[in-house]
């Protein structure tokens, strides 16, 4: 019988796709990451919510034990930006998409959505532009009448940005405070006594791949003595500094009509009171703590009951008990906070978020639920080894490196299975395929470790021996990416490259480097100075520009070396790594990213 000729033709209708059948599961590690907006049940003691920056909305019924996914299948985007639930209403939530610390890896919105069943069922309200959302605010007797502090487009200007406010659920909106389109509203307060007096704040901000710009002359402080018809600029009222604004936090207290804290980032800011709605202001406690990386935090909250209790979050958590003036640190699980709701029937009764996840109090922060509870980790990226069953390695947002198994060889998958392999929060991870115990892990500016898992060593074996805080990208001998690429040779386990502005080689697991290319990037001046300003710089890494972004190696022709920049740049090696060429494709701009 004569041999069929084999045929190039796509197979349709023959294989069924087996992908659609495939399910996703949970592996782990089960902890949190990082949470920008959170609200509780006014009225059952054991609910609360929180909005995750890459996981939607989540809800407990037993005071932060147990958390459940309350928006898979209803929202179209991850980010949550703010969450409010009604006071005389609790069955209705309100979610605003985008969060609005607007870091280098930020997640844009679509708008938002609301609840009326607590949570089980959302329907999408429109303001899909508005893309960053920072405060939501229900007047406490009308769940139809919702505020929106929208801060648009983190990246450029945008006209949808500012305050909104519906008053009949959202089926329609109406903007009522606008300052341009490269400012919008960060934050907004409302009297709790008299609801028709509003305080919001503007910023104007904008972040950029190699630069954050926190302040501007579209930044400061709004009244509404309306409801938010007409609106009063007090952003220079008597005692506030009279300079450029930056970033304000803003809270009216609900325990003394008239009295409203604000944390101001300026060139003399400090923590603020005002006790005659906002006319004239006294200045409070100067502590740097409490205002560094303002763009990242700057959140401020009076307590409901106590006129002279304020809580500031930042990198740590702050309570003052007399007024501003001064303030003591804190004990909350993790660390970089960025929201805070306090029961406003029982101070005690709170739940608060950070980079690590969301947490629940009922003594007044003496102690608090973990995080150790809720899948919402944000990994950079993820990598497997050669094992069997295989391990899955990625580095998480602001924690550690992280390895956890496929499957158990025989129960399930514990805390105990899991383990860090070195590095920190962003870097790439690459397993050695002929001895998966030899991992190497990155980190931001330019960190690289050795780890070997059988002696659970940890050894530093970055290219060059310069710690780059607070030094601008133009200062540096090489720039390295937050997230610069780490891979192994396909055809040589002993090969590891690493990335910068240039592609770096070692034979021998990091005891040497060399550089086996010229700068691969546009390396322009203008896009490598210090970030940050024109108030607070802000120099961690996260703006390091021009640099290799993505790198591999063919696996099917040894030595053919792929770079792809940050800047728009493509190329190319045929001869590992002795001569490289420009292969950009015409039409990529000068900002496109590239990935392989």
């Amino acid at each position: 019988m004569p041999a069929r000729r084999r045929t190039t033709a796509p197979r349709t209708g023959i294989i069924p796709n087996f992908l659609d059948k495939l399910e996703w599961r949970n592996a782990g590690p089960f902890r949190g990451g990082r949470v920008g907006a959170v609200a509780g049940d006014p009225r059952d003691r054991n609910t609360f919510y929180f909005g995750s920056t890459g996981g939607g909305v989540w809800k407990t019924g037993d005071g932060g034990l147990y958390w459940e996914n309350m928006s898979d299948g209803f929202f179209k985007r991850a980010s949550v930006g703010a969450i409010a639930v009604s006071r005389s209403d609790p069955n209705v939530i309100y979610a605003g998409m985008g969060e609005s610390c607007i870091r280098g890896n930020v997640s844009h919105g679509d708008g938002v959505y609301r609840s009326t069943d607590a949570g089980k069922t959302w329907t999408h309200l429109g303001l899909e532009r508005t893309r960053n959302i920072g405060k939501l605010r229900v007047h406490p007797e009308d769940p139809d009448t919702v505020y929106v502090a929208a801060l648009g487009h983190a990246h450029g200007t945008n006209p949808e940005r500012g305050v909104f406010r519906s008053r009949d659920g959202g089926k329609t909106w109406k903007r009522v405070l606008y300052r341009g389109e490269r400012a919008g509203a960060i934050d907004i307060s409302m009297d709790a006594n008299n609801p028709r007096n509003l305080y919001a704040t503007i910023w104007e901000a904008v972040r950029r791949p190699y630069e954050l710009v926190s302040g501007g002359p579209g930044s400061g402080i709004f009244r509404s003595n309306d409801a938010g018809d007409t609106w009063t600029d007090i952003s220079h009222a008597r005692g506030l500094p009279k300079g450029i604004l930056g970033k304000i936090g803003i809270a009216a207290s609900a325990a003394k009509s008239g009295r409203v804290f604000a944390i101001v980032e300026a060139d003399d800011g400090a923590v603020f009171r005002s006790d005659d709605g906002g006319d004239n202001w006294e200045r409070g406690s100067e502590d740097r703590n409490l205002r560094q990386r303002a763009w990242y935090y700057n959140h401020i909250y009076a307590d409901p009951k106590d006129p002279e209790t304020a809580w500031v979050l930042n990198v740590d958590a702050w309570r003052s008990n007399d007024g501003g003036k001064t303030f003591v640190q804190m004990s909350i699980p993790h660390g970089d906070h960025h929201d805070l709701w306090i029961d406003p029937d029982d101070p005690n009764r709170m739940i608060e978020g950070n980079d690590g996840g969301g947490v629940v109090t009922f003594n007044g922060g003496e102690s608090w639920s973990g995080v150790y509870n809720q899948p919402t980790a944000e990994f950079y990226h993820v990598t497997t080894d050669m094992s069997t069953p295989y391990r899955i390695y990625g580095c998480q947002q602001d924690n550690t490196s992280m390895s956890i198994p496929s499957r158990a060889p025989i129960a399930g998958v514990t805390a105990a299975d899991n383990f860090a392999v070195g590095g920190g929060e962003a870097g790439h991870i690459a397993v050695r395929p002929d001895d998966p115990d030899i991992i190497y892990a990155g980190e931001y500016q330019g960190i690289i470790t050795r780890h070997d898992r059988r002696t659970r060593q940890t050894r530093l074996i970055s290219v060059w021996p310069e710690s780059s805080s607070g030094e601008g990208a133009g200062d540096l001998r090489y720039r390295f990416q937050w997230t610069a690429p780490i891979a192994l040779s396909p055809h040589d386990p002993n090969v590891l490259y690493h990335c910068g502005n240039r592609i770096f080689r070692t034979r021998n697991e990091g005891e040497s480097w060399e550089a086996i290319s010229p700068d691969l990037t546009r390396n322009d001046p203008k896009r490598l100075g210090a970030s940050g300003g024109p108030i607070t710089k802000d120099n961690t890494g996260a703006e390091y520009y021009c640099t290799v972004f993505a790198f591999a190696e063919s696996p099917v022709a040894r030595g053919v070396l792929w770079a792809g920049s940050d800047d728009g740049l493509v190329h190319v090696s045929r001869d590992d790594g002795k001569t490289w060429k420009n292969v950009t494709p015409k039409g990529i701009g000068s900002w496109a990213l590239v990935s392989i």
